[in-house]
């Protein structure tokens, strides 16, 4: 009786195995497949352009000359503006939810911070078109470029749309990433780090600065590089806000264009295969840099949860 019972739990037993790896074998079809048929659809611009295509700055749909540098740039221009916004802003709140507030009112900002990234994309580009552009345009754009115009980068221009617009709208929608994670990470450090801390004598600020933080940092890094990854990838708000406008300029407040964009606006409206193909090489292009960002942050997770246990 207890045989036939042994037998039929390790049949259950590997009949349950196998279905999950065949289930985690599909995921990797899967993506596969994806990278394939991107490859497969994009040959004509790989076979016309080569890896110049990287690095080309023409992008002229008449005369079929296309160079997916103007929108690498946009991408990792706006990505890095919202980075520089976000950091300091997202990581600070996951300090003051964690260390400092109550826990009714941590509750209550943590829930307002994840509302922030239910918010669909396309209300953040109506707010970036009738609040944030205006105020660039009209305030911001005008002092920052009196006091430091002589920097390339700051110099004015009138339109309000452009490569800063869009950093701002993207760091409103990635925060939510670096906090809720970044919180999680901080509530991962064991009680006893802040303990020795402060029996050492350190103040609030010198126990997260030397004894939170460091312990953290891995898992930080991580939320930092999956907020990237939101942002390389975001379309809508970003086309709403950034110009639309294929060149490469030292001024953030000049318009700019990104990678989801251009497939966002030219997608439908290219008119020959050549056109096409090499819409579809930007699309292979952004997957292969979002799922390197992504296998990245994955990794700096797992190094921190290793850490974790090693110290626990």
């Amino acid at each position: 009786m207890r045989s036939s019972r042994s037998r039929s739990g390790n049949w259950g037993d590997r009949l349950f195995g196998g279905a999950s790896l065949g289930f985690a074998l599909l995921i990797l079809v899967l993506v596969a497949v994806l990278v394939g048929e991107l490859a497969w659809n994009s040959r004509l611009a790989l076979r016309a352009f080569g890896p110049a295509f990287l690095w080309s700055q023409n992008w002229d749909p008449v005369q079929e000359l296309f160079g997916a540098l103007p929108f690498i740039y946009g991408t990792l221009a706006t990505s890095v503006v919202a980075l520089l916004i976000s950091i300091p802003l997202g990581l600070g709140t996951a300090i003051f939810l964690v260390e400092l507030a109550p826990p009714r009112v941590s509750e209550t900002i943590s829930f307002l911070v994840e509302l922030l990234a239910a918010i669909p994309s396309v209300i953040y580009g109506l707010v970036g078109l009738f609040v944030v552009v205006p105020w660039v345009r009209t305030a911001f754009c005008p002092s920052v470029s009196a006091a430091l115009g002589w920097i390339p980068i700051f110099q004015a221009s009138p339109y309000g749309v452009g490569i800063f617009t869009a950093g701002i709208i993207l760091a409103v929608m990635i925060v939510p990433f670096i906090t809720t994670v970044s919180r999680e990470v901080l509530l991962m450090v064991p009680r006893s780090q802040r303990e020795a801390a402060l029996a050492l004598g350190a103040t609030h600020w010198e126990m997260v600065s030397t004894a939170i933080l460091p312990y953290a940092r891995s898992g930080i890094a991580g939320s930092i590089f999956l907020a990237l990854a939101r942002a390389l990838g975001e379309t809508m708000a970003v086309t709403m806000v950034i110009g639309n406008r294929p060149e490469i300029r030292a001024s953030l407040f000049e318009p700019g264009y990104t990678m989801a964009a251009v497939l966002a606006n030219e997608f439908s409206e290219a008119t020959s295969d050549l056109h096409l193909h090499a819409l579809i090489e930007i699309g292979l292009v952004l997957f292969v840099i979002t799922i390197i960002v992504n296998g990245l942050a994955r990794l700096l997770l797992l190094k921190l949860g290793r850490t974790t246990e090693g110290r626990s």
